[in-house]
């Protein structure tokens, strides 16, 4: 993300202030790399627990079986155990003599009272081991196994013992194998060490991306979040430079676009102000002027009439003015209501038009009215309606009067009551025409009005759930489109 770049409002559109980012900043920071690493970190460390635990069951599994495959020992000397304890210990002394993996793991031969008799490695002979997989396979006549420190060498190991018989099946003694775990524990010891060093190093990677994250997300969201402080503030105008084609570059040009409309918005109002003032003060001074010309001279009866005929004017212009901005405000709060019912809408029109009619002569245009034989049929506020066909009548008198005449042309189109009033004056200019609807919006007209008046009309249309359209050619003149729902009878 860029900087944040200011924009025009009011006295402050010669100032580009850089935004900063706000106190708040790092606590986010730390909360999402607390969130987000909490998360990640548990993960790894229940992966790498898995591979630890699965490491080291295979080992230990390897291990016991590798032991396990040497119990058919036993069953070797079974076989051969035709006779007595004489042929059993004299087998086993050679069998433990012969042994060839004593550099792995130790071989025992134990008798029944559990003492060592024969050891591969000659130094636990006579011993007893102690260990419980000795007492286990005298209980249970069958092969167990060990895992624990041996009372012996007091070190590590797993042993497996399994029974010989004599051919009655009696027990006569046991053949005990021993490895010790010590190379095998430290060989497990720094697996788990180098899986610690590898999550640590995840983890670190993690953060590491995490901050590269912050950078492009985070901190745009905080820049985005101050600019939208700065337009809460007044401060129209604002923009947060574009980086990034993605969800937040859309987010930025959206606000941008917001502030550029915010910082239009602000101008079109404070346009609206002035222009309410002197469109207020105009008919006031008036008012008051030939007020006090004619209580200076009442003996002239002739300018006493004439006074009052512009008191009169100006003050219906005034009243006009002022209804305009009350219908606007209850637009806007929502406080318009309608008092609808069914009528045909040609006398509205009709009437509009007739009251128009002197003023229209007077500016020197021509009204000219296409009336349909049929009548359109609505479902709405006549009042209301009729203050749009005056509002756009007026304004065709206004910035039509260059083309010296007036076309309305009422008729229906399929379901629709469609009303056409069209001027012949200078028109509208293109890159204007999206806005005439806008409250606030004057343009380069030049005329008097506060520039609510469309916007109002706009709105009353859009309640009866119709359509008001503009169409205007710069220098041709102007037609405006009302279409409004023919009333069709439920049943």
């Amino acid at each position: 993300m860029g900087e944040l770049k200011q924009g025009t409002s009011g006295a402050e559109s010669a100032q580009k202030p850089r935004l900063r980012l706000f106190p708040m900043a790092s606590g986010i920071k730390r909360r999402w790399l607390v969130n987000n690493i909490s998360v990640v970190a548990a993960m790894i460390l229940l992966l790498l627990v898995t591979v630890g635990v699965a490491t080291t069951s295979y080992y230990y599994n390897s291990v016991r079986a590798s032991l396990a495959s040497r119990t058919s020992t036993a069953r070797q000397i079974n076989r051969y155990m035709s006779s007595g304890y004489d042929q059993f210990y004299s087998y086993a002394d050679q069998l433990v003599q012969d042994f060839s993996d004593r550099d792995k793991m130790e071989m025992q031969i134990i008798d029944t009272y559990g003492r060592i008799m024969f050891s591969s490695t000659g130094l636990t002979a006579g011993s007893i081991p102690g260990t419980d997989d000795v007492d286990d396979c005298l209980a249970t006549q069958d092969t167990a196994y060990f895992i624990g420190y041996d009372m012996l060498t007091q070190e590590r190991v797993m042993a497996v013992t399994a029974p010989v018989f004599y051919r009655n099946g009696q027990i006569i003694g046991m053949v005990r194998f021993v490895t010790s775990l010590k190379l095998l524990d430290r060989q497990l010891r720094n697996v788990w060490l180098l899986l610690a060093g590898f999550g640590v190093l995840l983890i670190g990677l993690v953060v590491i991306s995490n901050q590269f994250f912050i950078r492009s997300i985070v901190n745009p969201v905080l820049k985005i979040n101050e600019l939208a402080r700065k337009i809460t503030g007044g401060q129209y105008g604002a923009r947060l430079d574009v980086e990034f084609n993605d969800e937040i570059g859309e987010l930025c040009t959206t606000l941008n676009g917001m502030s550029a409309e915010l910082a239009r918005m602000e101008k079109l109002k404070n346009d609206f102000i002035s222009s309410v003032s002197h469109e207020l003060r105009t008919p006031l001074t008036a008012i008051n002027g030939w007020a006090e010309t004619v209580a200076g001279d009442l003996g002239d009866p002739e300018l006493a009439a004439s006074g009052l005929a512009i008191i009169q004017k100006e003050t219906r212009r005034l009243s006009q003015m002022v209804e305009e901005l009350l219908d606007f405000s209850r637009i806007e709060s929502g406080r318009l209501k309608l008092q609808t019912e069914v009528f045909d809408l040609r006398g509205e029109l009709y009437d509009a038009l007739f009251t128009y009619t002197e003023l229209l002569r007077q500016e020197g245009m021509t009204p000219s009215y296409e009336e349909p034989e049929e009548p359109l049929v609505i479902n709405g506020d006549r009042n209301r309606l009729k203050q749009v066909f005056l509002n756009i009548i007026d304004n065709a008198a206004k910035y039509g009067k260059d083309g010296k005449k007036i076309d309305i042309s009422a008729r229906q189109e399929n379901d629709w009551a469609v009303v056409r009033i069209s001027d012949y004056g200078m028109g509208i200019p293109k890159d204007e025409l999206p806005f005439v609807k806008e409250k606030f919006f004057k343009g380069s007209a030049r005329g008097r009005g506060a520039g609510i008046g469309l916007a109002v009309c706009s709105e009353i249309v859009e309640l009866h759930e119709g359509l008001l359209d503009i169409e205007s050619e710069y220098g041709e003149g102007t037609c405006v489109k009302i279409a409004l729902p023919i009333y069709r009878p439920e049943g």
